[in-house]
């Protein structure tokens, strides 16, 4: 069996999961290929493969254009960058693996500490010679607003309230009841964001979320406030949100996802410095990949076997 393994940036994939058991070669891509010919080309002859998370799509052309796949493999329970029913037709089976949220929460509260504190500036002027360059602001005391009240947002609450800060949340199926079982006010879409400090994003990406922040939204904001967004990049508008950055219409935008990733190296939001950005880490631990890459392992044997695990669709 041939086996392609996508988008291993760091070179973990193979040291990450005991491949061996599955006495089959594996060949490990450990750069993004954006070029849909390319891509058809590398992967050619290759019977499973394993994506990690949405870094490549594979939309019903692509997966028309590989007669020889047999197997796809996400890391995490869903994908959207997979056309499920074209996979359907075409007789693939496609399998998911484990997957927790901390990760992600961790990076969101780095991304709201290093905001608040100016780190990027402050790291920069100390690489460069200089000292002390702005003031920053605390987070006790302040609102945090969660568009979002899920499995990430309420863990993202969580650490906001040991922080001492008083937590608000919206999204359209949100109620009082479930909002206060985390300790958090269910509040207005307005009141969202034109109460919070810090507005953390934490939902799925469908046709109805898309754009959901906006330049209204935008708008609505304070000032001072931090947006935070390590979900998807195509919830929050860009081209209003690089205007609002642009017009400090609001203090700062920490970001972990863009609407294309990799972000061109020629992207605007790299030249402005009322941003922290990083590239989609959100997920990116050791821990993790052992289970990601542990997991697809797995569902590789057992779909050998005739006994597939953990499908999708």
């Amino acid at each position: 069996m041939k086996i392609a393994v996508l988008d291993d940036y760091q070179n973990v994939a193979l040291d990450c999961a005991d491949w061996s058991g599955l006495n089959a070669e594996v060949e490990v891509f450990n750069r993004y290929i954006p070029d849909v010919e390319e891509l058809v080309r590398g992967l050619a002859g290759f019977e499973a493969i394993v994506a990690m998370r949405e870094r490549t799509w594979f939309t019903a052309d692509v997966l028309g254009r590989l007669p020889d796949l047999k197997l796809l493999v996400t890391t995490g329970p869903r994908n959207a960058a997979i056309d499920l029913m074209a996979a359907a037709r075409q007789g693939v089976v496609v399998c998911g693996t484990g997957y927790y949220p901390e990760p992600t929460v961790e990076l969101t509260w780095a991304l709201i500490l290093a905001a608040a504190r100016n780190l990027p500036v402050e790291e920069r002027s100390m690489r460069d010679g200089g000292w002390q360059r702005t003031v920053g602001t605390e987070v006790r005391g302040k609102t945090l607003g969660l568009l979002g009240l899920g499995n990430l947002g309420s863990r993202v609450a969580r650490i906001g309230q040991a922080f001492g800060m008083d937590t608000i949340a919206w999204s359209e199926n949100l109620t009082p009841g479930r909002a206060a079982e985390h300790g958090v006010r269910a509040v207005t879409k307005e009141e969202l964001f034109a109460g919070a400090d810090v507005l953390s994003v934490h939902l799925v990406l469908s046709p109805r979320t898309r754009g959901l922040v906006g330049s209204a939204e935008l708008a609505a904001m304070k000032p001072s406030a931090i947006l935070v967004n390590t979900s998807r990049g195509p919830l929050v508008d860009q081209d209003a949100l690089l205007d609002a950055l642009r017009r400090e219409a609001i203090r700062c935008a920490a970001l972990d996802v863009y609407d294309t990733e990799p972000l061109p190296p020629d992207h605007p939001l790299r030249t402005l410095t009322n941003t922290v950005l990083t590239p989609h880490i959100g997920y990116v631990t050791r821990e993790l990949y052992e289970v990601f890459y542990r997991d697809a392992v797995e569902d590789i044997a057992a779909f050998r076997a005739g006994r597939p695990i953990r499908v999708i669709g």
